[in-house]
């Protein structure tokens, strides 16, 4: 892991500095020719107000990643939620009936608040994993979302309580498709669960946020709106996620006293503005694999190849393989023009050629029976599609015309 922690004496410095080290990730991916999304994420226990994620879309991802078709939002899912749609839209996600409600329960940090969250089956099946747990935790901040039997939870807390527990309350947030429905038909729903049928509960609803709009509480799926635009539809993707950079501002510098002194300050200290950055170099090697790597073999981005170029003569090593070999690594000089490998394995010329692709160099010169009989190379790029003879004296140009496009 790279891991880099920044200090600066004002806001406006770090969200300064905070924009130089990404503009210096994103360089850093541009320059290994991966195609990475920046995320806006959740700062999650590291704290902090701002992050971002750097992500490749791979579907072997474990994360989840959502993208505008219009306006370029991006998102981590547990940040991105969907548009709400239209108050009591009766598409074909959702039907008006009692069977078309599923609940997901939680509870709050304290053990004193159920929530019910209630949204319409998706595609026709049940299941808890349709529900956006980040959408209902927007919605209650306290929700603790690590608890897998709420009730259970509940339950235990009040027998510590004894012969007077505290006031149990119950929250029912609902899905905007789902208001109108849900006061209409809340006295036949599991609203209150039978294990709590005997004790007194306090409940209340929530059909909408703050903000006057409605709650999607469904996961993220293609096609759902934009939340930034209002023309642009979500496409969702697994992605590996390679990077992540947090703007902690005084999260830690607070509790910890950090401060400093300005020259030329009237005023007191003032804490540090504090910024975290990481990126993931052992799964790099393998994102990149797993994203370039085509039939032949892995293909490897120059930045991080191990070998730019790689030289197959036919069979051993004659003094003429050496002494291109010298030209073109630039033998004795300081600053050699190519990385480059002699393939001198004693054995057979197919094999080393399948060899090279496996391993996946940039760029391969040939030396074949035109070299010996015509002073003529044969120069392969399979990340280009390229495959073309040059003469012998043409090839460090034609190599470094290579290079630069990869």
């Amino acid at each position: 892991m790279k891991d880099l922690y920044t200090f600066d004496t004002s806001l406006e410095s770090a969200i300064e500095t905070y924009r130089e080290v990404a503009a210096a990730y994103r360089a850093f991916f541009a320059d290994l020719k991966l195609p990475v999304l920046v995320a806006e994420a959740s700062s999650g226990d590291m704290g902090g107000d701002h992050s971002h994620e750097y992500h490749l879309v791979n579907a072997i991802g474990e994360d989840t990643v959502a993208t505008c078709t219009s306006c370029g939002y991006t998102a981590n899912d547990e940040v991105a939620i969907a548009r709400p749609p239209p108050r009591d839209d009766q598409s074909a996600r959702v039907k008006s009936m009692e069977a078309d409600f599923h609940v997901w329960r939680g509870i709050t940090k304290d053990r004193k608040t159920l929530v019910n969250a209630w949204y319409p089956r998706h595609g026709g099946a049940w299941a808890d994993t349709d529900i956006n747990v980040h959408a209902v935790k927007e919605a209650v901040p306290e929700l603790d979302a690590s608890i897998n039997d709420p009730l259970r939870s509940l339950i235990d807390a009040l027998k510590h309580e004894g012969d007077s527990p505290a006031a149990i309350r119950l929250i029912n947030i609902v899905d905007s498709r789902l208001a109108s429905e849900f006061r209409e038909l809340q006295d036949k729903l599991p609203v209150v669960p039978t294990e709590l049928s005997n004790i007194s509960i306090s409940q209340f609803s929530v059909t909408e946020a703050e903000t006057g709009t409605g709650f999607n509480l469904l996961r993220l799926a293609d096609g759902d709106g934009c939340p930034r635009c209002e023309t642009g539809l979500l496409q969702v993707h697994r992605a590996l996620e390679l990077g992540h950079t947090f703007y902690l501002g005084t999260r830690y510098s607070e509790p910890l006293e950090l401060s400093v002194s300005l020259p030329n300050s009237s005023g007191g200290p003032v804490p540090i503005q504090m910024g975290c950055y990481g990126i993931g170099v052992s799964r790099i090697f393998g994102a990149v694999a797993e994203h370039m790597a085509d039939q032949q073999g892995l293909n490897w981005p120059r930045a991080i190849a191990p070998f730019e170029v790689v030289i197959i003569p036919p069979s051993g090593v004659s003094p003429e393989t050496l002494g291109f070999y010298d030209m073109l690594a630039g033998q004795g000089s300081l600053s050699p023009d190519f990385d480059i490998a002699l393939d001198d394995r004693k054995e057979t010329f197919g094999w080393k050629m399948q060899d090279a692709d496996m391993i996946g160099y940039p760029v391969t010169v040939v030396l074949g029976k035109a070299w010996r009989d015509k002073g003529i190379c044969e120069v392969q790029c399979r990340s280009l599609a390229l495959k073309e003879n040059v003469a012998v004296d043409d090839v460090p140009a034609r190599l470094r015309d290579l290079l630069a496009r990869l």
